[in-house]
């Protein structure tokens, strides 16, 4: 068998080369590197393709999940819902703005944000008074949106802001609904690793909101008023490259159909491991894209064996994410110890994703299973 890709991007260009190519040769003989035709094309795809009304492409994923919070004025003093089992990038942001992240546990069969222990977080936040409550971050994780029904109402009731972090959410939703399309906004990152991936650094924000949507567009270029010269806010340097845009769109052309291959291939791995290890949860009504295929083992030392027994087979295999983010060293400051969110440190502890991505074979699947199997 041939070399085993986590996620193989070379077998995604060998099947998009010549769109990939073209585009990138169109880009090139334009020489509009930046702002070019192709990232008002490509904006123009994304909301038809989520259901917005607005897209403002930026430099990387952070930045999606950034420029909303600058455009909402969090600062110091504001308390921002995070889901603890997720990216560090979800609660930097939060930092970066000078607020403070309020980690929230996650939901043991789907990993993504409780809205329960969101329930309480709130609670907590109001009866202490010492922060002020002001938004929501709900991060798709895995290709699964969040509950939002439960999220929005509770965003709702207590007046917050809500932010869908969709870096790993898009392609999924809710009955009709699309990933990327909840919340008073939402983000998506087009870092490579990701369902929809560039060649570099890349993002996305969404939202339906005209006001909000000429903020960010001043915020991505530091700034910016009327014209390049005229700056009446402090923003960013945060647009997408030209030719990021021009690969981009030969991708998103193609992702309905990865994303089948890639809910065919999560059919697959859950048939033959049912009963071996916890397999991903995919509620009633909802869509995963499965940008990463993930199993939760029974222990941390179930998890070192299997992992290490992937490895000998030569099959990759990446734990996301080791640490849950109260856990982490930056927020020692803020006085989480271990038990305060037991879901989701337990999550760190246990779960694994194998190789996924819309080019995967059966006889890949079948030869990862047949060694798990055998465990």
């Amino acid at each position: 068998m041939d070399k085993i890709q986590f996620n193989d991007l070379g077998a995604q260009y060998a099947a998009l080369k010549k769109d990939i190519d073209a585009g990138i040769a169109d880009a090139i003989a334009g020489s509009h590197f930046i702002s070019g035709p192709q990232v008002e094309e490509l904006e123009a795809e994304l909301c038809a393709y989520t259901g917005r009304k607005y897209c403002v492409t930026c430099g990387n994923g952070t930045d999606a999940l950034h420029m909303p919070l600058m455009a909402w004025n969090i600062h110091e003093g504001d308390a921002v819902f995070v889901p603890a089992f997720t990216f560090y990038a979800s609660s930097e942001v939060v930092s970066l703005c000078g607020a403070t992240p309020i980690f929230v546990d996650s939901c043991p069969d789907t990993f993504n944000m409780d809205p329960e222990d969101l329930k309480k977080k709130i609670a907590a936040v109001k009866a202490e008074r010492k922060l002020t409550p002001r938004a929501i971050i709900a991060v798709d994780l895995f290709g699964q949106p969040v509950q939002f029904p439960e999220i929005e109402a509770i965003a709702k009731e207590n007046d917050l802001l809500l932010l869908e972090d969709g870096a790993q959410g898009f392609g999924g939703g809710i009955g009709k609904q699309r990933a990327c399309s909840f919340g008073d906004a939402s983000a998506t990152s087009f870092f490579p690793a990701k369902a929809l991936g560039c060649y570099g650094d890349g993002g996305a924000v969404f939202t339906d909101d005209e006001k909000l949507y000429t903020l960010l567009k001043s915020i991505r270029v530091h700034g910016k008023g009327s014209m390049k010269y005229e700056n009446i806010r402090v923003g960013l340097n945060s647009r997408l490259d030209t030719l990021q845009a021009a690969i981009l769109l030969p991708k998103l052309h193609a992702f309905p159909k990865e994303d089948e291959h890639r809910n065919r291939a999560a059919q697959r791995y859950a048939a033959a491991l049912k009963g071996k290890f916890q397999t991903p949860v995919v509620r009633d009504g909802y869509h995963s894209s499965f940008g990463y295929y993930t199993l939760k083992a029974e222990s941390e030392e179930q998890r070192t064996c299997v992992m290490d027994a992937l490895k000998a087979a030569g099959i990759p295999s990446i734990i996301y994410y080791p640490c849950p983010l109260h856990l982490q060293k930056v927020y020692k400051p803020l006085g989480y110890k271990e038990g305060d969110l037991p879901v989701a440190e337990n999550l760190a502890k246990t779960v694994f994703s194998l190789p996924m991505h819309g080019y995967i074979t059966d006889e890949t699947i079948d030869y990862i299973c047949g060694v798990l199997q055998k465990l």
